[in-house]
């Protein structure tokens, strides 16, 4: 009974087909849109990414020993050349000064004392009364004095100088990035007090492999993606670019920094995370719309179209090329049309539209 039932439906239908009339199953079968894969003239390069350098950056160290008694400026603050940033102890070269000063005083004295004896020597010499040997003795005082003079006069500045080093001051208009030592520590020559830099201007710093460096030649195009002002961001060509000749023994790259406009690097900070692309030269590759690709997991396949509707191809895809779409390395040929909409195509019954240009 059942298998009369079946055989009479299967003859109704096929009677409605001959007939001219379209089952209302087959009047539902969505029309899926196709695209003909195709083969186009696309941008050779890599995309990389990079971070916000202060071309200007200082690490302040003391130039004195001694207990830091103040630290004026801390992680954040703002600061103009010149400003005092840390006083370390001065009591040991205040001493120095005016121990400097006394053998400047004592040293004028005795070149006072000399020039005058040289004087009456000279004109006793002039009279005969005394001999030459007496003549020499004095100018040798006097050279002896004002040599002494000099020596007195250079450790006074040596100590004025030991005292200046006592006030750690800023070397140019800067931001402070971070402090390394606190009020009380001790500070010895070379050891880092704090670092300073320049909020202008900056670079992006890239290390780049030593198999993609050679790639990157004088007439590629070079864009970073910065952000804007407004919130925005857009891809800007830097100001100039250089690199490092030579490559780091471990990691096997080459460090290569890209100076960034001043107008464009505003809403940068250091240490923030840029994007790099490399374009030289154009090449042929096959091009899908992004669109086109159903992705579950790590399959990624398109729906070619057939003469019994679609059947779903895995492929393997290549860089995206915007607008112009994604690259196919495998699955895909010149002659293949694929599924615009892949959800759609997987519906039961779909069958493909005219084909449209990749592009569009």
């Amino acid at each position: 009974m059942r298998r009369l039932f079946f055989q009479t439906i299967s003859t109704f239908v096929a009677s409605l087909v001959t007939a001219g009339v379209t089952p209302l199953y087959a009047q539902n079968a969505p029309q899926v849109s196709v695209v003909a894969v195709e083969l186009k003239a696309v941008g050779q390069g890599f995309e990389m990414d990079g971070v916000v350098q202060p071309v200007k950056q200082s690490t302040i160290s003391a130039q004195a020993s001694g207990r830091i008694v103040g630290l004026n400026v801390k992680a954040g603050d703002s600061v103009r050349a010149g400003q005092t940033l840390a006083s370390i102890d001065d009591r040991e070269t205040q001493t120095g000064i005016l121990r400097s000063q006394a053998l400047v005083a004592q040293a004028q004295a005795d070149l006072r004392n000399a020039q005058s004896n040289f004087e009456r020597t000279r004109d006793l010499r002039s009279q005969g009364f005394v001999s030459a040997a007496a003549f020499d003795t004095a100018e040798l005082q006097l050279k002896s004095a004002q040599a002494g003079r000099e020596q007195a006069s250079a450790g006074a500045k040596q100590s004025a100088l030991q005292q200046g080093f006592t006030r750690v001051t800023a070397p140019f208009d800067a931001w402070v990035l971070q402090t390394h030592s606190e009020t009380g520590d001790l500070a010895v020559p070379g050891k880092p007090l704090l670092t300073l830099y320049a909020p202008q201007p900056l670079r992006a710093v890239l290390q780049v492999p030593v198999s993609r460096s050679s790639q990157i030649l004088p007439t590629s195009v070079i864009e970073l993606d910065l952000p804007m002002a407004d919130g925005s961001r857009q891809w800007v060509r830097p100001a100039a670019r250089s690199h490092v000749p030579s490559a780091d023994a471990v990691s096997q790259t080459v460090e290569w920094r890209f100076e960034l406009p001043a107008q464009m690097s505003k809403a940068l900070l250091p240490g923030q995370q840029v994007r790099a692309r490399f374009a030289s030269g154009q090449a042929q590759r096959l091009l899908i719309p992004s669109a086109a690709v159903l992705r579950r997991g790590e399959l990624t396949a398109v729906y070619v179209a057939s003469n019994k509707g679609f059947a779903l191809k895995a492929i393997r895809l290549g860089a995206e090329h915007g607008t112009q779409g994604v690259e196919v390395l495998a699955g895909l040929s010149a002659s293949d049309q694929v599924a615009v909409n892949p959800i759609k195509a997987g519906l039961a019954g779909a069958t493909p539209a005219a084909a449209a240009s990749a592009g569009q």
